[in-house]
């Protein structure tokens, strides 16, 4: 099983936390995302 996200964006309000990113997690593979508290992981 994996996993695939394409062109995920996220907006809080006016503010855009994240901008158009793509990404693949194969089967076995671990995933983190990093950032201050408060950035909207």
């Amino acid at each position: 099983m994996s996993i695939a996200v394409r062109n995920l964006t996220k907006l809080y309000g006016d503010q855009k936390a994240v901008d158009n990113i793509s990404f693949d997690v194969k089967t076995g593979e671990i995933l983190g995302f990093l950032g201050p508290n408060g950035a909207g992981k």
